[in-house]
């Protein structure tokens, strides 16, 4: 277990996790009552969550550059905070780029992949949280295998959606969009694998 003065790097870790879950229940209420001339509240509650996800890091930077001794490499501070807030980013991303491209109906497919991105964030949490304890955790492993297993799943939605989008779809302007919207999705699920791996990297160094 950490030294409590150690504590804060672990609880920002989660604190920046949890943002990302938020983000990712913002972007489920915004498809599931989408309305095209109605995006606002959804962006303007994003840029709220994705503003504090960014400064929970900037705390953590600040207070990493006066620290003399930290829990784990500081290397692996910075990566795993800088994976972190790239969630939220690619997240915000996806409702940025239904506003700007002015997208009137959403495609069905963009359901299982918006569900594997909820997923992918609530996982991520759960292994923040193993992590506090990564020399004794029996779960934190386990956690980032099923991450990356979810990775692979967005990989195959993506491939999936892709093929439909240009076997139904003979507007190339639509085409364009979707094939953006599409890979934004992914990304978001890339993303949490970033996470995984940074983490998994920071065991390594650390133990």
């Amino acid at each position: 277990m950490a030294k409590k003065q150690d504590t804060f790097y672990f609880d920002t870790f989660i604190a920046c996790a949890e943002h990302a879950v938020e983000a990712s229940r913002i972007l489920r209420r915004c498809i599931n009552s989408y309305d095209p001339d109605n995006l606002d509240p959804f962006l303007s509650e994003m840029h709220m969550t994705e503003h504090a996800a960014d400064k929970k890091k900037h705390e953590l930077t600040n207070v990493l550059a006066k620290a003399f001794i930290t829990p784990i490499e500081r290397d692996d501070i910075i990566l795993l905070s800088q994976c972190l807030d790239e969630v939220v980013d690619k997240i915000e991303d996806v409702v940025l780029r239904l506003y700007c491209d002015n997208v009137r109906t959403l495609r069905p497919d963009m359901e299982a992949a918006v569900d594997v991105v909820e997923r992918c964030c609530s996982e991520m949490k759960l292994m923040m949280e193993d992590c506090s304890n990564f020399r004794h955790s029996k779960t934190l492993k386990e956690r980032i295998i099923k991450i990356n297993t979810m990775e692979e799943e967005a990989d195959g939605i993506f491939i999936e959606s892709m093929h439909r989008l240009h076997t139904s779809e003979s507007d190339p302007v639509k085409i364009i969009i979707w094939r953006d919207i599409f890979r934004y999705l992914e990304q978001c699920a890339d993303a949490c694998e970033h996470v995984a791996d940074a983490c998994e990297k920071a065991v390594m160094n650390n133990t």
